[in-house]
């Protein structure tokens, strides 16, 4: 038996716009998208209705934006899906409140199909995802919050975490991909998703964004601090 498809539901005011990301989404022998929504308070409305697994989300709707609707989302307990935020706008603000907000991924709508398709199988498979040139721009802000900051000398290390689990923290917060990781430990892709799974269960956090985030408010991480590891081929 088949496993069953990836249920997506698809936000935003523009119907061309909507029927392209169905006919790209559609096209997937594992997606099915169940439903569309007009604007924000719909979206909010038809994620509760629907149960879908992954929300394409307009940022710029009407009634409610997509920041508004994916915090209504992510608040509601009932409702799973992980929110990818799709906008045309390379926009710093809107992206850290749509982090704010709990999004699990940003992608601009200028990203290739194969790059939507990826990003909805991630967000699916429970992992959160930001594009390279939006990692950098996190960090970017998280290493200019942090400058002006006082730190100890020596980054800190959660109570909570092994020594392993530790050093997986640093590369995520680095904005290493799991793969990427593997390669600098010299470990397995799977053991590595592993290390960060408990690393977001023993700290509570959703994903690897609110990880980077948390390195760095906690001191995980020190702006300006280098962290040798193997070049990854």
């Amino acid at each position: 038996m088949s496993p069953a498809p990836i249920r997506i539901l698809l936000a935003d005011d523009h119907e061309l716009v909507r029927t392209g990301f169905r006919i790209i989404l559609g096209a997937q022998p594992d997606f099915e998208v169940v439903g569309e929504a007009h604007n924000g308070r719909e979206a909010v409305e038809l994620a509760a209705e629907l149960a879908p697994d992954v929300i394409c989300m307009d940022i710029q709707m009407p009634e409610v934006d997509g920041i508004e609707a994916t915090r209504q989302i992510v608040a509601d307990a009932e409702i799973t899906a992980a929110v990818l935020v799709l906008t045309t706008f390379d926009n710093e603000s809107q992206l850290f409140d749509a982090l704010d907000a709990g999004a699990s991924g940003f992608l601009l709508k200028n990203s290739s199909p194969d790059d939507l398709a990826d990003a909805v199988r991630t967000l699916a498979s429970g992992d959160a995802l930001l594009s390279p040139a939006v990692t950098r721009r996190v960090l970017e802000r998280l290493t200019r919050a942090d400058t002006q900051l006082p730190h100890t000398a020596e980054p800190t290390i959660p109570a909570e975490l092994t020594a392993r689990e530790h050093e997986v923290l640093v590369l995520v917060a680095e904005g290493l991909s799991n793969a990427e990781i593997a390669a600098a430990l010299f470990l397995g892709e799977a053991t590595v998703k592993t290390h960060v799974s408990k690393v977001l269960q023993k700290l509570q956090l959703r994903d690897r964004i609110q990880a980077i985030v948390y390195a760095y408010d906690n001191g995980v991480v020190v702006p300006g601090t280098h962290h040798d590891r193997p070049a990854a081929h």
